[in-house]
């Protein structure tokens, strides 16, 4: 058990368990090693969360590591932002952009939003957004120019 700032190691959340590799640094950070960047990265409960979901997605899911985009920035509205995962189809589209929130933080009709608006300058045709306790997925329908939730996640 981690107590103290990494408490949020401790929390159940909504995925199969997992392996990961973690470190303690030499300034008293606790790192994970991130396989799509091949680096480790100070674990934040946000991080917790964005490493949760990509390794659902590569290993229960099949998604292959190539098409995923982490952490790069986009522009909306001159304001400079940050997207968290992107996963490209097989032809280089966007196909699912996800944003991840800490454990601890609600996903309320503000932070689906704040997705919605990342989707604008991205243009994926499925987004999502996960707190690691609960996962939420949009599907854009053109006919209605409006998101719609769906049960699950998209087959890519």
């Amino acid at each position: 058990m981690v107590s103290g700032k990494y408490g949020f190691l401790n929390e159940k959340l909504q995925f199969p368990p997992f392996h990961f590799n973690l470190r303690e640094e030499g300034d008293g950070k606790l790192s994970i090693f991130d396989a799509l960047r091949k680096k480790y990265l100070i674990v934040t409960p946000e991080e917790w969360v964005r490493q949760h979901i990509i390794l659902y997605l590569t290993q229960h899911h099949q998604y292959p590591k190539s098409l995923f985009a982490l952490e790069k920035g986009i522009k909306y509205n001159s304001l400079n932002k940050r997207f968290d995962i992107l996963v490209l189809d097989r032809e280089g589209t966007p196909f699912l952009l996800i944003e991840c929130k800490a454990p601890e933080v609600a996903l309320t009709q503000k932070t689906v939003e704040q997705v919605c608006v990342y989707n604008k300058s991205v243009g994926a045709r499925h987004i999502g957004i996960s707190n690691g306790k609960v996962h939420l997925f949009f599907t854009y329908d053109l006919l209605s120019d409006r998101y719609i939730q769906t049960e699950s996640l998209p087959k890519l």
